[in-house]
C-alpha cells in the first residue's frame, strides 16, 4: 500500500524526514525532489566493478547544461530523505521522462532505515538541457508487513555527496578505493563548444 500526501505530511518528524520540505512539493502520492548543482561523470573509458573507477566533478550552471547521449551522470538531490518503518522509493516524473530523460538506470527501490541524500544515474535519450533546482523525480513510501531490520550498509548509509559505485567493496573487500581519483568539491568541467578544438582552432 502507498502513502498518500497526507499521510507522508502526517509522518513528517517520525517515520518520514525530508530535509529542506516544501510544502507546494507534495503530491496526492508523493513528494518531488530537486537536482542538486552537480554532477559526477566516470573518467574511465572501461567501467571495473572490482575497481574504484575515476569521476569527475561537473557543476551545472543556472543557465543549465547540457546532457549527451550515451553518457552517465551520476546526480543527487537537493533534499537529504530519512526513512523508518516504510521502504522508501523514487520514481521519475512524467515531464522528465517525456524529455527522454531517464533519472534512475535500476535504483529507484530504497531500503527501510535509509538516511541520505538520493543518488540519481541519469541516462539522455537525445540531448537535453538540465537545471539546477528542478523538481527531478519523487518519492513515495510502501508499508511493509513482518519484522523489520533497518538498513545499515557502510556503503551509502549516511552519504553526504554523489555515490559513484561500489561494487568494489563486494568483489574486492581487501579494495580500500584509493585508486579513486580526488577532485575538489567545486572542480569545473571543460564543456567542449561543436566544431571549436579545445586549444583553440586547428590550423
Amino acid at each position: 500500500m502507498i502513502l498518500s500526501g497526507h499521510e507522508i505530511r502526517k509522518q513528517l518528524g517520525g517515520n518520514i524526514l525530508i530535509d529542506p520540505f516544501d510544502e507546494t512539493k507534495l503530491n496526492p502520492n508523493s513528494y518531488n525532489l530537486s537536482l542538486h548543482d552537480e554532477l559526477l561523470v566516470y573518467e574511465e573509458v572501461v567501467l571495473d566493478m572490482r575497481k574504484s573507477n575515476r569521476v569527475e566533478r561537473v557543476r551545472i550552471p543556472e543557465e543549465g547544461l547540457v546532457l549527451t547521449p550515451n553518457q552517465l551522470y551520476l546526480g543527487r538531490t537537493v533534499e537529504r530523505t530519512e526513512t523508518h518503518n516504510l521502504v522508501p522509493m523514487i520514481e521519475g516524473r512524467s515531464s522528465i521522462g517525456r524529455l527522454g530523460l531517464f533519472v534512475h538506470v535500476t535504483a529507484g527501490f530504497g531500503d527501510v532505515g535509509f538516511c541520505g541524500y538520493w543518488t540519481l544515474e541519469m541516462f539522455a535519450v537525445q540531448p537535453v538541457k538540465i537545471y539546477p533546482g528542478v523538481a527531478i523525480c519523487q518519492l513515495f513510501f510502501h508499508q511493509i508487513c513482518g519484522d523489520i531490520t533497518e538498513y545499515t550498509s557502510t556503503k551509502y548509509q549516511h552519504n553526504h555527496d554523489i555515490q559513484p559505485s561500489m561494487m568494489f567493496r563486494e568483489l574486492s573487500p581487501e579494495s580500500d578505493g584509493t585508486q579513486q581519483l580526488q577532485l575538489a568539491f567545486s572542480a569545473e568541467r571543460v564543456i567542449p563548444t561543436p566544431g571549436v578544438h579545445p586549444q583553440g582552432p586547428r590550423p
